[in-house]
C-alpha cells in the first residue's frame, strides 16, 4: 500500500502510557497506517510524534472571529477544542440582543467589552449560521460546538429569560432550536448552576432560571435523537455536589439517556474531602453516563478589580456587575457600606477568608510596585486593617491607571 505521507525517525508517544519509542508512521487519507512506500517522506528526527490534545472546555466563541490560530491552545499541542460551555455564548442572537450576549461574556469570562464589540463580526443569527460562519474562517484547529442554553432562552424569551422560567410554548420553541443546533452538528447543549456565573446587569445567566420542566424537554431533544451530550456546571460551590444537585443529575441522566459532563470538580485544600465525597456519591451514576471532569491540580484564579469574577457569588459584589463602567465600579469600591457588606459575606459558612493565599501579581502605578509579590494578609498587616481593607484601598489607588 502506498502512503500519502510517511513520517520517519520520530519519537512516538502514543498516549496509552507506554514508553516513548522510535518509529515511522504512515498517513493515508488522513488516517494513521503502517509505513510503506510513500508519495512524500518527511524526516522528523529529534521531534515527538503524539496525538493531538482535545480541550473539552474552552470559551473561544467570540475569539474565533479574530484569531484563526485559536491561541493559546494551538501553542500547546491542542488540535481540537469544544466551545459553548457553561451555558454562555453568542448564538443564536438577534441584532437587538448583541450587547446583552457580549455583557454575559464580559462578566463570566472577563473578556473586555471593547474587544468583543470590535472583534465579533455578527455574520449570523441562528446557531447553524454561527457554525457555518466559523467554518468559513478555516481555523487552524478543529472546532466542536455545544449549544449554550443562555442565548437560546434569550432568543425566545427576551429579557424575561433573566427573570423567570419559560412557559410551555416558550419551552417548545427553545427545544426546537436546540434540536436544530444538534441536527446541524452541535455536540449537545450546556448550562450552569454555579453562583459565580452572573451575566448582563449583574443578573444570573439566563440558563440558571430554567425549570425542571424545561430541562426535561431539553434532555428529551437528545434522547429523541439518540446522540449528543450535556455539559453542566452543576455545583453551586466548587467541588461540592449536594443532594439536590445529585437528584437533578439523576433526573437528567434518565430524561436524556445521554452522557452528562459535570465541571467545577477541583481539589480544594480548604475543603479537602469535598471532591472525594462528591466522587463517592457520583460513582453509581458513572455507569449511567455521568462524566465528572476533575482536576488534581489546585484551582488558581486571576482577579482584577475590573473583572472580579472570583467574587461574583458574594451578594455584596453584585453591584460591580450591574454597571461595569470604570466610574460605577470606582464608586462601589469607595463605598464604606460595600466594604462592610463584604465582611458580612465572608462570615458565611461556605465563604473563605484566607488572605495569605491571595497575592498581588501586578500593579501599574510605580508607587505601588513594592506591593507586587506580597499577599493581601501582608498588606493588611502593614496598614493595621483586615483583608478587606487592602483589597479595596491598594487596588483602588492603582485603578486610575487601568
Amino acid at each position: 500500500m502506498t502512503c500519502d505521507i510517511v513520517l520517519r525517525n520520530g519519537t512516538v508517544v502514543d498516549g496509552s502510557g507506554a514508553p516513548a519509542r522510535r518509529a515511522d508512521i504512515g498517513i493515508t487519507g488522513g488516517k494513521i497506517v503502517p509505513p510503506g512506500p510513500a508519495k512524500r517522506t518527511i524526516d522528523i528526527e529529534g521531534r515527538v510524534l503524539a496525538p493531538g490534545f482535545i480541550d473539552p472546555h474552552t470559551h473561544y466563541d467570540a475569539q474565533i472571529c479574530w484569531d484563526g490560530g485559536i491561541t493559546p491552545s494551538s501553542w500547546h499541542g491542542v488540535t481540537s477544542v469544544v466551545m459553548g460551555n457553561c451555558g454562555v455564548g453568542i448564538a443564536p442572537c438577534a441584532p437587538r440582543a448583541r450587547e446583552i450576549a457580549m455583557r454575559d461574556l464580559v462578566n463570566v469570562e472577563s473578556i473586555p467589552f471593547d474587544v468583543l464589540d470590535a472583534g465579533i463580526t455578527w455574520d449570523w443569527e441562528s446557531f447553524p449560521e454561527y457554525m457555518d460562519a466559523a467554518a468559513r474562517r478555516k481555523p487552524s484547529l478543529n472546532l466542536g460546538f455545544l449549544a449554550p442554553l443562555t442565548p437560546f432562552r434569550h432568543y425566545v424569551m427576551g429579557e424575561a429569560s433573566m427573570e423567570r422560567a419559560a412557559n410551555s410554548d416558550e419551552t417548545l420553541k427553545i427545544a426546537a432550536l436546540l434540536g436544530e443546533a444538534i441536527d446541524a452538528g452541535a455536540f449537545g447543549w450546556s448550562s450552569t448552576l454555579l453562583n459565580q456565573h452572573m451575566g448582563y446587569g449583574g443578573r444570573p445567566l439566563a440558563c440558571r432560571n430554567a425549570s425542571r420542566e424545561e430541562l426535561k424537554s431539553y434532555c428529551n431533544v437528545l434522547r429523541d435523537r439518540g446522540k449528543g451530550a450535556i455539559e453542566f456546571a452543576m455545583t453551586r460551590q466548587i467541588a461540592v455536589l449536594e443532594p439536590p444537585e445529585l437528584e437533578l443529575l439523576d433526573f437528567m441522566l434518565e430524561e436524556s439517556r445521554r452522557p452528562v459532563t459535570l465541571i467545577a470538580l477541583f481539589d480544594r485544600d480548604d475543603l479537602p474531602e469535598a471532591l472525594r465525597s462528591t466522587m463517592r456519591n457520583l460513582r453509581p451514576m458513572i455507569a449511567r453516563g455521568a462524566r465528572p471532569q476533575t482536576s488534581p491540580k489546585p484551582l488558581t484564579r486571576e482577579l482584577t478589580m475590573r473583572s472580579p469574577f472570583a467574587f461574583a457569588a458574594f451578594p455584596s459584589w453584585k453591584r460591580l456587575f450591574e454597571d461595569t463602567s470604570k466610574e460605577a465600579q470606582r464608586a462601589v469600591y469607595r463605598d464604606p457600606e460595600f466594604r462592610e457588606s463584604f465582611r458580612k459575606d465572608l462570615r458565611r459558612p461556605a465563604s473563605f477568608a484566607d488572605w495569605a493565599r491571595i497575592t498581588v501579581h501586578e500593579v501599574k502605578s510605580p508607587a505601588l510596585k513594592a506591593f507586587e509579590g506580597r499577599t493581601v494578609a501582608e498588606l493588611a498587616a502593614s496598614r493595621g486593617g483586615d483583608g478587606v481593607d487592602p483589597r479595596r484601598d491598594h487596588p483602588l489607588e492603582d485603578y486610575g491607571g487601568n
